[in-house]
């Protein structure tokens, strides 16, 4: 692992870095591909939902993050991975055209106790657009490499089942939140990622070399090409409104359809295994807690625990998420 280490940083210096500016087409192309809600596919569609304008999904803007973190915080290079995001928050919507920059102050730095070849590093970043506004901010740590010690050697990667992955066709009824029972858990399908995908993603918003090139994932810690923690957790989003079509047309033949709004954010995000090229993993939804808004008149705030498992039925993703859902019709 050459470019940057573990030594590079230094509790309570702050990087910045940027711009990157956000186009139209960006944001309506990764929304059909992973968050396909109308407010995010279509200016005019937007008008009617509870946005009313053209806005780029969340986690698009995590993604534009991680691509102004790898460039300016990473210097260009390749770290060993994230374990996880300890919050992140939405604040403002990222617009077309918005000049997205991010500040990112070191917190802490500690050696790892079993991996002596590595360290972790906390930030807090804020990602800014072009008025000098906060639209996100994400306390996450990350491990570097240490300069100068010998690297363990890098995991044993068991080759994933190619077994032919049918689409489910099972339907639920979609509650509005307030008759929502909690407890109640979603199974949103599966997902393969292929060595395609995986660096199309990959050369978008987190190009490290883990997730770029087959030949030299090899020679990193993990074994072998990976997803990015962030296109692991857009497919999650991608298989939620993959399996929530299948309910809305199910919901509507019986009557009125509850809608989805934004998220403000989410906490506890843990990458527990990297997700190789060929894995495929279950997602599912469970509703834990709920609310309704005095903010929002109609409207409630769902509190939801999401979980990834793979083939060999290993957790490998896991975060708990918050979105506005119509409360009552």
């Amino acid at each position: 692992m050459t470019g940057i280490a573990f030594e590079d940083f230094v509790p309570g210096s702050v990087i910045e870095g940027g711009p990157l500016t956000v186009t139209e087409a960006e944001i309506v192309a990764f929304a059909a591909e992973f968050d396909p809600q109308p407010f995010h596919l279509d200016a005019e569609a937007a008008k009617a939902t509870f946005v009313g304008h053209l806005i780029g999904s969340g986690w698009q803007t995590a993604g534009f993050g991680m691509r102004l973190l790898q460039e300016h915080v990473f210097r260009g290079a390749t770290s060993m991975g994230s374990p996880g995001i300890t919050e992140l928050r939405w604040l403002r919507p990222v617009l077309p055209g918005d000049r997205l920059s991010i500040s990112v102050r070191v917190e802490t730095c500690r050696v790892s106790n079993s991996k002596p070849d590595r360290g972790f590093v906390v930030f807090a970043m804020t990602v800014l657009n072009g008025d000098g506004k906060a639209v996100m901010t994400q306390d996450f740590s990350v491990m570097f490499a240490r300069r100068g010690a010998a690297p363990l050697p890098p995991r044993a990667v068991v080759p994933a089942d190619d077994a032919p992955l049918a689409e489910a066709t099972d339907v639920e009824r979609l509650p509005f939140l307030e008759a929502a029972p909690i407890g109640t858990t979603r199974d949103l399908g599966r997902h393969r990622f292929t060595p395609e995908a995986i660096t199309a993603f990959a050369r978008a918003y987190d190009p490290q070399a883990f997730h770029l090139d087959p030949d030299a994932a090899r020679h990193t810690h993990f074994g072998g090409l990976c997803a990015s923690g962030w296109h692991t957790a857009a497919a999650w989003m991608k298989r939620l409104h993959i399996t929530r079509e299948r309910d809305i047309v199910h919901t509507a033949r019986s009557g009125p359809v509850p809608q989805l709004g934004p998220s403000p954010g989410f906490r506890d995000m843990r990458w527990r295994a990297p997700v190789y090229a060929g894995d495929t993993i279950r997602y599912t939804c469970t509703l834990v807690d709920k609310r309704a808004t005095a903010s929002r008149p109609g409207w409630g705030l769902a509190t939801h625990e999401n979980t990834g498992v793979n083939q060999r039925g290993e957790t490998v993703f896991a975060f708990t998420g918050t979105v506005f859902w119509q409360w009552s019709p």
